[in-house]
């Protein structure tokens, strides 16, 4: 089955927690980013063009993420021996590193305190602005990876080969 396919199968309740999720990753991305205007943070340099649409790709991809462990059936974990869904190592990893890549992206330059510390302010502008829009690139990757191994993973997981066959 296809990750559309798992998409299409999935109960309302997930996808009210996609849309949950999605609105919260979006104000979480966007208000110390200054992309939604707010009191608290401001930027130096106004936002380009092509960091809205990254913003909104990127909550979708995260609230999409968050939702495909939210329970399919309304059981309580353990029942029928069906297993509580947790993130592994891993996929808590690709999420931690999207979500990170686009923040760093979408973000005004010479606001990011670890970007002036490393290059100054002449150089956020110079060297890290122009890299931005590779880094949501890479973000929006990892996060589509990200679904796309949890989706197809839904409805059938790997097995690591046996080192052995058992005879019969």
């Amino acid at each position: 089955m296809s990750a559309l396919q798992a998409l299409s199968a999935w109960p309302l309740r997930r996808w009210i927690a996609a849309a949950v999720a999605s609105a919260g990753s979006f104000v979480l991305l966007g208000i110390p980013t200054a992309m939604i205007p707010n009191p608290v943070f401001a930027r130096k340099i106004e936002a380009p063009a092509w960091t809205y649409p990254s913003l909104v790709v990127t909550a979708l991809l995260a609230g999409l993420l968050l939702a495909s462990y939210v329970r399919a059936s309304g059981r309580a974990a353990g029942e029928d021996g069906e297993r509580l869904d947790e993130a592994s190592p891993e996929e808590a990893r690709s999420f931690t590193v999207g979500g990170l890549l686009t923040f760093f992206a979408i973000g005004c330059p010479t606001c990011n305190k670890l970007v002036l510390i490393a290059l100054g302010s002449s150089g956020a502008i110079t060297w890290f602005e122009p890299v931005q829009p590779v880094l949501a690139v890479a973000g929006i990757g990892v996060l589509v990876w990200a679904l796309h191994r949890r989706l197809t993973s839904e409805v059938a997981c790997r097995v690591p080969a046996g080192r052995g066959q058992a005879s019969g």
